[in-house]
């Protein structure tokens, strides 16, 4: 693994903490932003607010430990999951629903779209947004690459979807036979040996899996040669 100067890094819209907590041990100023309180264990690496007011830098914020911190100038790399519920290919049958659309699904469907574009348009030179496939009718931007867990050491199949702006497509660590769907295909009368049945487990379905997490921290962070940047401040 290649050794890089220490990121600041804004992991939006996790609540789980799993990318957050794969940069801090690689070396970097990680935090996890979301409006939900965080379920990783690292209050400390926590914001627990809305993440827009944040996207482009130059700001201030307090995690949940009562710490207050700054950050200067923009952050070195955004890696965002915004919500995808009224998104997803798996929801067109709620959106539709008897044929008519639904508007309020439909306007909270715009909501989650102005996030996402926030997000997508941000000051950062490097971006990364993660989420399911997206209904053709909210009009998003072409993802960059397609990805499964079980490329990454995990025996699930849930295509996701990858935004990537300033970094590389995210190379496979490990593949693997897929032996169960992680949610189900979500459509009226549909059953299968999903892990997670449409409707419910919602935080379970939408957590980032750790061999990925690991996969995005390792390959678009790197390790920060900490030995190399005190030699440095003891040269200077």
């Amino acid at each position: 693994m290649t050794a890089v100067e220490k990121m600041k890094v804004l992991v939006a819209c996790e609540e789980s903490q799993r990318v957050c907590i794969e940069f801090r041990r690689l070396g970097h100023e990680a935090y996890s932003c979301d409006i939900e309180p965080c379920s990783g264990g690292h209050e400390e690496w926590h914001i627990q607010q809305d993440v827009i007011p944040m996207l482009n830098g130059n700001c201030e914020f307090q995690t949940v430990d009562g710490v207050m911190h700054r950050i200067d100038g923009k952050w070195d790399m955004i890696i965002a999951f915004p919500p995808c519920t009224y998104f997803s290919t798996a929801g067109a049958n709620w959106l539709f629903r008897g044929g008519e659309l639904n508007q309020e699904r439909y306007a909270k469907g715009l909501e989650m779209k102005i996030l996402f574009m926030a997000i997508y348009n941000a000051d950062c030179e490097h971006i990364a947004i993660e989420n399911p496939t997206p209904m053709k009718i909210w009009e998003l931007p072409k993802p960059k690459q397609i990805i499964q867990p079980y490329q990454f050491g995990e025996p699930y199949t849930k295509r996701t979807q990858l935004w990537i702006k300033g970094l590389p497509i995210l190379e496979a660590t490990q593949n693997v036979e897929p032996t169960k769907r992680w949610v189900s295909a979500g459509y009226k009368g549909h059953s299968d040996n999903a892990v997670c049945k449409s409707g419910n487990n919602k935080k379970k379905r939408s957590k980032t899996f750790p061999g990925i997490a690991k996969a995005m921290a390792e390959q678009w962070g790197g390790k920060v040669e900490i030995e190399e940047r005190e030699n440095k401040k003891i040269v200077g």
